[in-house]
């Protein structure tokens, strides 16, 4: 095969991984390869433009992606590229929520990033679009896109649209609420199935300021997502543009040599940051932005979410704590006229490059406004509240941090005693069997990212608190995480974890312990010689997985506190 330049006259620097793939006659096996899946002479000159797919019939989050992948593959062949499309894999939150196997949900994050790695390097893309339903599936594929450092753009898959039941929007937060209410007997079978039939109508990640969309909007702010990508139904043409504009978007950066290193900076993360607190996002985002950051070499930490939280006020009225779902934020204009406002208050970094080649300034420079009278998004003069609902406590429950979510509406501080559970499963059918009481402090431990392993999501026990009427009245904290549906006093990523030997591991049922929002504290209140006494009796339990990937996965992980990651 004869050398031919590109219609810029400089292949290597358009095709600076395909070319070493594709050029020359001892390359004529792998052309011949490529030819099978569908190349012809004249795309062995083109900058190849992997399209990483999550489609999965496995959660409706995701069941729809297959699609958007072709839409985002034609965008990147309009513009010249070739692209080719391949999978990774999903896991449903929903669906392995309160079971064994959700364990896997976490690890699911660290396989994308690893099997996105490992099939564009192998394969020599010299750019790639990464589109993400699930909650892992995002920091999956930015992780990806770090390791990778080659141009490359992240979309989000989209929203659900909320179901209705008896003309309210309802969603899977309000199922699993459900099955709280209907133990407490507040609701009969007819009702809790009604509800479970009519709460998710079609495609699309979980309807509110949950996981997906908290970390479809922190990407976003991050400029790596074109705007409003984070803030568009799963089902809608606005989505389908966004892929089709993703892809042509890819070739733009190849040609301007536009890196994820260009763009995710420590300021860039600090306005990622911004955009979550904003929104009442999950304090998942905490977790995966740690380690999004690690994988960019930029050093991020716990107290970075300390000191931008002191400045940043919580403005969008979104579920779980608040009243209005995604597509309601959507429908009045999505996240660019909130970084818009962000920008203009001082609150965001206007200099950080984006995939579309410009400045988030730039990007924002026509950004509308949102329509007059609407209430999801509250001016920044009169917030929800006036700093950051994600609160890092520290204290001898917690001396490598803890992270709480505090909306505001539970109060600043709780005091109570302790119930202790050594699994979710124990903690689950206490609550649901009338064991929790008004005034305790539910522990759930050995549920870290070692001790799980896979640091499970407690949102079956926190929603059937809430749907026992007891929101109000009881705490709960854990080594393990929560979903971004969870709601109420709750304080999550306590480290170090049970199995690493922290307090959490010899707390007694009846041990008093104190959370304090204000001091941003979380305390065992028992002498420090009964402590250390404990602590000298206690044995690390045998490890629940010995063989696999959750095994594998035990050995290799850090703590929740630096983000839970295993590269």
């Amino acid at each position: 095969m004869k050398k031919k330049s590109d219609t810029d006259g400089k292949p290597d620097k358009l095709r600076k991984f395909s070319s070493i793939v594709v050029e020359g006659a001892d390359r004529a096996p792998n052309r011949s390869m490529l030819r099978a899946v569908g190349f012809k002479d004249r795309d062995f000159f083109k900058p190849v433009i992997g399209i990483a797919s999550t489609w999965s019939m496995v959660t409706p989050c995701n069941m729809h992606i297959d699609k958007l992948a072709l839409d985002a593959a034609h965008g990147a062949d309009k513009a010249g590229g070739k692209a080719i499309i391949f999978n990774t894999i999903t896991v449903s939150d929903g669906i392995s929520m309160g079971t064994p196997g959700m364990r896997y949900s976490l690890v699911s994050r660290e396989v994308i990033a690893d099997s996105i790695e490992t099939v564009a390097g192998a394969e020599g893309f010299d750019g790639l679009v990464a589109i993400g339903g699930c909650d892992k599936n995002m920091p999956g594929c930015v992780i990806a896109m770090a390791r990778l450092n080659r141009p490359s753009v992240f979309v989000y898959g989209g929203t659900i649209m909320p179901g209705f039941y008896h003309g309210k929007p309802v969603d899977i937060v309000s199922v699993f609420e459900a099955v709280g209410a209907h133990a407490n007997k507040d609701i009969s079978d007819s009702q809790l199935r009604s509800i479970e039939t009519h709460a998710i109508p079609g495609p699309g990640s979980c309807g509110g300021m949950y996981t997906a969309n908290t970390m479809a909007s922190a990407i976003e702010a991050l400029g790596m997502s074109l705007p409003n990508s984070s803030a568009q139904a799963a089902v809608s043409q606005e989505k389908k543009n966004d892929c089709l504009n993703a892809g042509a978007a890819v070739l733009n950066m190849i040609k301007n040599n536009i890196r994820p290193s260009d763009i995710m900076t420590r300021k860039a993360f600090e306005n990622a940051i911004t955009v979550v607190i904003t929104l009442g996002g999950s304090t998942n985002a905490v977790l995966h932005l740690l380690a999004m950051a690690n994988a960019s070499g930029v050093k991020l930490s716990l107290d970075d979410f300390t000191r931008i939280g002191k400045r940043v006020p919580v403005l969008a009225d979104l579920k779980p704590s608040g009243r209005f779902m995604m597509a309601d934020f959507c429908r009045i204009g999505g996240l660019t006229p909130l970084m818009k406002i962000l920008l203009d208050e001082g609150l965001i970094h206007g200099d950080c490059l984006t995939v579309t080649g410009k400045t988030v300034k730039e990007n924002l420079k026509d950004a509308g406004t949102y329509p007059k009278g609407q209430e999801i998004v509250r001016p920044v003069g009169n917030p929800l509240k006036k700093d950051s609902h994600i609160v890092i406590l520290r204290g001898n429950l917690a001396p490598e941090g803890a992270v709480a979510k505090i909306s505001g509406q539970e109060g600043l501080s709780f005091t109570g005693k302790a119930i202790v559970f050594d699994s979710e499963e124990a903690a689950l059918k206490a609550i649901l069997g009338g064991k929790v009481k008004k005034g305790h402090i539910i522990v759930i431990r050995y549920e870290g990212p070692r001790g799980g392993p896979g640091m499970r999501e407690m949102l079956s026990p926190t929603s059937a608190v809430m749907g026992k009427g007891l929101g109000k009245d009881v705490a709960l904290i854990t080594d393990g995480r929560f979903s971004g549906g969870t709601h109420g006093f709750v304080v999550g990523h306590i480290t170090p974890e049970a199995c690493d030997g922290g307090a959490i591991a010899v707390i007694k049922n009846g041990d008093t312990v104190t959370i304090d929002a204000a001091k941003r504290e979380i305390n065992l209140e028992v002498p420090k010689s009964e402590i250390r006494r404990r602590l000298s009796l206690w044995r690390k339990p045998k490890p629940k997985a010995e063989r696999g990937a959750l095994a594998k996965y035990a050995k290799l992980v850090s703590s929740a506190s630096e983000g839970a990651v295993t590269d």
